[in-house]
């Protein structure tokens, strides 16, 4: 959010210019710091900053991004995932974007003047629970809204130093995830417990990896996977990130 020296922010500041031209008519944040036991969306009319974090500066928790809200959108999720089989889809009406989101965002669209409604992932599920959630939100991408899936390749803060270089075992994780995605394996990274080398040292816990099978599962099932961008900063926290255009 404030370090001019990571090269992913920079990628995000070029988004509109280099990335997507084109303007949405709201945004569908599936952020790894929404974790809940049954899918839930925030149906607020404005999105207040949340500050789910701790120790970092000063100037971070002055930090504003007031987006409106999407309640429209967050129904119109909360129907398509019901007529999925979801059985169950819980309406926030007070949460507003917490710093998977917001972060992103405010360097992707700072004018903050795009609706944005988030979905929150459910941790104690698999890959697949995920990927079909993002199936049932298919038919949002022809409502022009964009779909962001907002977590990490590579998410485990414990593992995190001071190095030069890329540790051994998070570049064979990242480098299986985007030959897995390149190649259109996505039952492979659905299943990527079982698949990936060092899968629980990549993701300790899940939450952080779920949006992008959601994000994959809405763009369809023969949808072409391109990696936009790639960093790594600390060792092992990678910024890999990609973008999933439809067959259609």
């Amino acid at each position: 959010a404030i370090d001019e020296s990571i090269p992913a922010r920079h990628f995000l500041q070029s988004w509109k210019d280099k990335v997507f031209p084109q303007k949405p008519k709201a945004i569908l944040v599936i952020s790894g710091h929404w974790d809940t036991s049954f899918p839930a969306v925030n149906t607020v009319h404005r999105n207040d900053t949340i500050y789910d974090f701790y120790g970092f500066p000063d100037s971070m928790y002055k930090l504003k991004y007031p987006a409106p809200g999407a309640p429209e959108l967050a129904l119109r999720v909360k129907e398509l995932l019901m007529a999925s089989g979801f059985k169950r889809v819980d309406e926030d009406r007070e949460r507003g974007l917490d710093h998977g989101a917001w972060v992103p965002l405010m360097l992707m669209y700072p004018e903050a003047d795009i609706p944005v409604c988030q979905l929150s992932v459910q941790s104690k599920r698999d890959g697949n629970y995920h990927y079909n959630l993002g199936k049932a939100l298919a038919p949002l991408k022809d409502e022009g809204v964009l779909i962001m899936g907002s977590g990490s390749a590579i998410h485990n803060l414990r593992a995190l130093r001071m190095v030069d270089g890329i540790v051994p075992w998070a570049l064979e994780f990242d480098t299986w995830l985007k030959d897995a995605l390149l190649q259109g394996r996505y039952e492979d990274v659905n299943c990527y417990q079982e698949k990936a080398p060092h899968a629980k040292m990549a993701h300790p816990w899940p939450d952080h990896f779920y949006p992008l099978h959601v994000a994959m599962g809405a763009a369809g099932e023969n949808a072409k996977a391109k990696l936009i961008h790639h960093s790594w900063q600390l060792g092992s926290l990678s910024y890999a990130s990609y973008q999933f255009n439809s067959a259609s």
